[in-house]
């Protein structure tokens, strides 16, 4: 689905060369035999001090309706002659963004783009933005060119298929590094535990732990299944047995009939034992 100034574009009936208030058409084309262009529409990232971290305003350009075949590497050199891109930011809605430690992962990040995304490029200079938006002025961008091709068709499907095959050696070098890692990071955490343990806290509290004679075990998978069916059948025989509101009612009236019966009992027994002289209390 188009985004909605995209949507607003074509329902008003406005040109190529025209753009929704506030933002900036910029004709685009897959490459030169294209006859038609396609329309970026890009405006000045603004939001306020502090609530997007990772696109900082006055140096950031907010881009609409970007196709999924162009990816950041097209962005950044379609906007590189307008200043150094230091970022670009491919997301599928708009958003504020956080500083996150980047994912180097080879085989596990891998996300495949479908339909219409919307991008955020920063620049190192306030400038490189309306130097960016100044473009709608120029003839349509090429995103594919001879030096800086983008694969399409057969050779897109082989080159995923070739990218899709693992080298056991290097997934293996991946996976034991961030074991180590893991490895690492729990140890620091045992270590402040432990360090932490039995001093209390600002408020004279002391954290408990279940470490000690008898820590805690972990349930296992088998255990939980094992707790939930049993669960599962107490409740099913529950409501079963109080199906109806009147089986309830029923239910309890039995229970008081059966405790009055037996409390009867009681008393004509306690009376023959007295009457006996064997009623002995104490």
């Amino acid at each position: 689905a188009l985004p909605r100034a995209e949507k607003m574009a074509a329902a008003t009936g406005r040109a190529a060369d025209t753009a929704p208030a506030g933002y900036t058409a910029l004709a685009v084309k897959f490459a030169e035999r294209q006859r038609s262009p396609h329309c970026l529409l890009v405006k000045e990232h603004q939001v306020r001090e502090g609530a997007d971290t990772a696109h900082p305003p006055h140096r950031t350009l907010f881009v609409l309706n970007v196709p999924p075949y162009c990816g950041s590497d097209s962005l950044s050199r379609l906007f590189s002659r307008c200043g150094y891109v230091q970022s670009v930011d491919i997301c599928d809605k708009p958003g504020p963004g956080e500083k996150k430690d980047k994912l180097t992962s080879k085989f596990f990040d891998h996300k495949t783009r479908k339909g219409f995304q919307v991008a955020y490029v920063v620049f190192r200079k306030p400038a490189a933005v309306q130097a960016a938006k100044a473009l709608s002025q120029e003839g349509p961008l090429l995103i594919s060119t001879e030096s800086h091709p983008v694969k399409t068709g057969i050779s897109k499907w082989i080159a995923s298929y070739e990218a899709s095959i693992v080298d056991p050696k290097e997934l293996k070098a991946e996976v034991d590094a961030y074991m180590q890692d893991y490895d690492k990071k729990v140890a620091e955490e045992e270590a402040k535990a432990a360090k932490e343990e039995g001093v209390p806290d600002e408020e004279g509290w002391v954290k408990v732990t279940r470490k000690g004679r008898k820590p805690g075990l972990p349930r296992t998978e088998a255990a939980n299944l094992r707790v939930l069916e049993k669960e599962k059948q107490k409740r099913a025989r529950k409501e079963l047995l109080n199906f109806y509101a009147w089986q309830h009612r029923e239910t309890k009236r039995e229970h008081i009939a059966q405790l009055r019966k037996k409390f009867e009992e009681d008393k004509q027994r306690i009376a023959l034992m007295r009457a006996q002289r064997k009623f002995r209390p104490y």
